[in-house]
């Protein structure tokens, strides 16, 4: 399950939410062929089992006092207890499965009454319940007559900005769009603001005020100014430090406790980088002990330099400045050799500093630049037998920066950078030996009961953890079944932490990472126009394993397909073994978390993905 605010999440583009029931008896599966047809194989399951007894109203989502982000309509869901009760929910009559569980699809309730009124009927057994609810401050509004009045909470920059001298910085203000609005720095000097009406730009919001200013002129506190006819606001704007005021700024990202061995500790940490400040998706992996030049802060997130073209954000926990004063860090690349192991070849570039890096796969060859380096590989030593690497060469693709391309023999199934003894490590993983006949057989796969930690319930009260695990024991068996080693990252109640999990896979020498939810949606979204089954990726070398395995999920559970999504989570990123994770029901929806309840539709789960793996590898060896 994916975490976000309000405990729901994003699902279909987001979150997962669940719940199932204890494990199933053991059973011995078949182990049939996929067959090359994918259409649903019109699974039958137990209707909704009857629940009668007395009214027992409860509420499950939303909790009571949840800040709700919708426009005009949101859902609300839980049980009565009994599956022969009327339930009305601010007027309006919400269903009732026969097991007692409901989900209402509502309309918001009035902003100056944000309440759920509940009312649950069985003869004359009733049960009354209020929810509260909170909605988020409304916009300001911005009339174009009487008093002036602006948004003050929108004056940008914010109180915690640095930036280099020369760097330039939105000052920006809602203001009414009849209004004239100037900054007015601290030796007096005027700057207007526009906005997007103003400058003949269509689109945009025309309340919305900005200017681009020096941060170099931010260092002492100017002012906003907004007028209209003879009204007046002025807002002062917050300074903005100066990193460069005493030179360049470093910082060493996470910290690397000292090994006990001169070999590094045998960890897949790693520290996401942005593209933005706010909101930014994880776009760039640095090694924990990687010196970066700081260049801006913005809140709690910083800007570090990974050479003269790209600059990246990280979160400021991350990184430790070094005392003012401290020396750039030098990153020369020495001679370099490919080492040959089996299952996979190491490229071994020797340099003083570790590098922030990149790797882009391209067909049959593999590229690493190294950021913040200059290349000076005299000598590249190959390995005379080598399955996987064909030749390497290299390029200084610009002043700080180091390329090297990997020639492949065969198509790359993972790889692995690792900061090993003084030197960057990039292994490159061959595909493993797969059998027509029995494609598993021999194989490692991880399986993660996803959660816990987190994890939600159901209408009814099943927690997605109880549910994913159920799942991943059967898949288990039906993998053992067809020849395969099973690692399961959990195998009780007991959290493992996310990061965790595809470490433990790495280790375990894993040849797919598959992780079992199940799914929800954030508030606003109608979940009875959005569930289905969908499977979620992050590396393109796992495109083919998510649609095998979606394909295999949707024929054997008959749900809508959702399709693949690709989708930066922790657990998918990296990149030794291809990864996904499956959103194979959505336990919100009352029918469907009946079913997640019934053996029956667990075995669906877990042989739809069982299928889609054999698939995969199949058509791998191909």
């Amino acid at each position: 399950m994916r975490s976000f605010p309000a405990g729901l999440s994003r699902a279909v583009a987001a979150l997962v939410l669940a719940g199932c029931a204890a494990s199933a008896p053991r059973v011995t599966p078949a182990a049939p062929l996929v067959t090359e047809d994918s259409a649903v194989v019109a699974p039958r399951f137990a209707a909704v089992a009857a629940v009668r007894g007395a009214v027992n109203l409860r509420v499950v989502y939303p909790p009571d006092g949840a800040t709700i982000v919708a426009r005009d309509s949101t859902f609300i869901f839980g049980s009565v207890g009994t599956g022969d009760a009327r339930l009305v929910i601010n007027g309006m009559d919400v269903p009732v499965l026969p097991n007692g569980a409901w989900l209402g699809w509502l309309p918001l309730p009035p902003r100056d009454r944000p309440t759920w009124s509940l009312v649950a009927t069985r003869g004359a057994d009733t049960a009354r319940l209020v929810r509260r609810m909170v909605f988020p401050a409304a916009r300001p509004a911005l009339p174009d007559d009487g008093p002036l009045r602006v948004d003050t909470a929108s004056l940008r920059p914010g109180t915690r900005e640095a930036r280099l001298a020369g760097d330039l910085v939105r000052v920006s203000i809602r203001a009414p769009r009849n209004a004239s609005v100037e900054w007015i720095a601290a030796d007096g000097s005027r700057r207007p603001l526009h906005h997007s009406l103003s400058l003949g730009v269509g689109g945009g919001d025309p309340t919305q005020w900005t200017t681009d200013v020096e941060a170099r002129a931010l260092r002492l506190a100017g002012r906003v100014e907004v007028v209209r006819g003879s009204d007046r606001v002025t807002l002062s704007t917050p300074r903005v430090a100066l990193m460069d005021s005493a030179g360049p700024r470093y910082g060493v990202v996470g910290e690397v406790a000292p090994p006990p061995t001169p070999f590094a500790p045998d960890s897949d940490r790693v520290i996401s980088a942005r593209p933005v400040a706010s909101g930014g998706t994880y776009k760039w992996f640095l090694l924990p002990g990687t010196v970066v030049e700081l260049t801006g802060r913005s809140g709690d997130m910083v800007r570090a330099r990974l050479d003269r073209d790209l600059e990246v954000w990280l979160v400021g926990s991350d990184v430790r400045e070094l005392p003012v004063g401290a020396s750039a860090p030098v990153r020369v690349a020495g001679n370099a050799r490919v080492v040959a192991r089996g299952e996979w070849s190491e490229l071994v570039i020797p340099m003083a500093e570790r590098p922030a890096y990149a790797v882009e796969e391209r067909g049959d060859e593999v590229v690493l630049d190294l950021f913040g380096t200059v290349g000076n590989t005299d000598i590249l030593n190959l390995a005379s037998v080598d399955s996987i690497v064909r030749h390497v060469s290299w390029s200084q693709s610009g002043r700080e920066r180091a390329r090297y391309t990997v020639a492949l023999r065969a198509p790359l199934f993972g790889y692995a950078v690792r900061w090993e003894r003084g030197a960057l490590v990039l292994r490159l993983r061959r595909a493993p030996v797969v059998q027509v006949a029995r494609p598993l057989a021999g194989l490692i796969i991880a399986v993660d009961a996803g959660h816990p930690p987190a994890g939600s319930t159901g209408p009814t009260g099943l927690y997605e953890g109880v549910a994913t695990l159920a799942i991943s024991e059967r898949l288990q068996r039906l993998l053992e079944a067809r020849g395969a080693t099973v690692y399961m990252t959990r195998t009780t109640a007991e959290a493992v932490p996310l990061g965790d999990r595809p470490e433990m896979a790495r280790r375990a020498g894993a040849h797919a990472f598959v992780s079992i939810h199940l799914n929800a949606l954030p508030d606003g979204v109608n979940p009875y126009a959005a569930h289905g089954t969908g499977t979620y990726y992050f590396n393109d070398r796992a495109v083919p394993l998510a649609r095998a395995v979606q394909r295999g999920m949707v024929r054997r559970m008959g749900l809508r397909d959702l399709g693949i999504n690709y989708d930066n989570l922790a657990v998918l990123r990296p990149t030794w073994m291809p990864s996904i994770l499956c959103e194979g029901a959505f336990v919100m929806m009352p029918d469907q978390e009946a079913l997640l309840r019934t053996p029956a539709f667990q075995e669906a789960y877990a042989l739809g993905v069982a299928e889609g793996l054999e698939r995969y590898f199949r058509e791998l060896r191909r």
